[in-house]
């Protein structure tokens, strides 16, 4: 039997595959996002930072709501993409 917790993890990781389903490569819309933000930031912002932008907008909403499930679903996903950016660009340095 699965544990609150690993459903809780299971059920992030399917709305990481249906987000990607829906609107495509998360490395490439946050790599947008970047372009973005630097332009109207006036400074690099690289799409690592952009994906921890994100986990602290979300981690700032459940300091107001802790029980708020769809942010800490967030949390988990933008943490796993942040982890799947990361392991691409290493093994693309290779």
């Amino acid at each position: 039997m699965n544990s609150p917790a690993e459903m809780f993890l299971k059920h992030a990781a399917n709305v990481v595959a249906e987000r990607r389903m829906q609107y495509g490569d998360a490395s490439a819309a946050m790599t947008g996002l970047a372009a973005r933000w630097s332009a109207t930031l006036g400074q690099v912002v690289t799409p690592a930072q952009v994906i921890l932008c994100l986990i602290d907008l979300k981690l700032a909403r459940l300091a107001h709501d802790p029980s708020h499930e769809d942010s800490a679903v967030d949390v988990c996903g933008y943490a796993a993409l942040l982890r799947e950016l990361i392991d691409a660009s290493t093994s693309e340095g290779r």
